[in-house]
This record gives structure tokens, sequence and C-alpha cells, in this order.
């Protein structure tokens, strides 16, 4: 995560930050500290296969801050889009395979 950069394309040059704020559903408290960096390697890998540019992400109990960067071609919803259904999922199967593991 570094500073803000400028994204060239063909025709036009952008510095597009957003700062989102995400909850946990029903505001429950699912963040842990052990959980904070499996989920910003999950957003990492977003990151290399969308054009979604990660400057801070921060956890908190039960909400996630992000400051992104993006191209003009995503709408915030695009991108709101992109993080609440892929970090869950991420998540999901990264500890369906801890507990299959532990379970054997």
């Amino acid at each position: 995560m570094a500073q803000s950069k400028y994204i060239h394309k063909s025709h036009n040059v952008t510095v597009l930050l957003y700062h989102i704020v995400l909850p946990a559903k029903y505001r429950r408290v699912v963040f842990s500290d052990s959980g904070d960096s499996t989920f910003k390697d999950i957003c990492l890998k977003l990151s290399k296969r969308y054009e979604i540019y990660f400057f801070e992400i921060g956890t908190d109990a039960d909400h996630v801050h992000f400051l992104v960067q993006s191209v003009p071609t995503y709408s915030v919803s695009r991108i709101i889009t992109i993080l609440n259904f892929y970090s869950p999922k991420e998540i999901f199967f990264i500890n369906l395979n801890r507990k299959v593991a532990f379970s054997c």
C-alpha cells in the first residue's frame, strides 16, 4: 500500500480516491487481529484481478475502512459490489479449508 499515483490510460490521466466503509452483517463483531492479515491478502489478490488499488485497509471489530483508487470506468457501486462479493467468499473458503484440515 503506497502513495497515490496517477493512472495513465490512452486518453486520460486520473487520480480517483474513495474512502469506503463496509459494515459486517447486523454489525456483528467478526473481525479479529488474526483475520486482519488474511483480509489484506485477499484485497491484494483483488487488486491484481481488477484495476482497484488499496492504499489503506483498516479493520475494526464490526466494520472495515478502505482507501481505494480506481479507474473511471468502475463506478463506486461496482467497486463496492466487487468488495462485498469476493471478500467474504474468499474468507469463507480459507476458513473452510482450515476447519477441514483440523477435523481430519
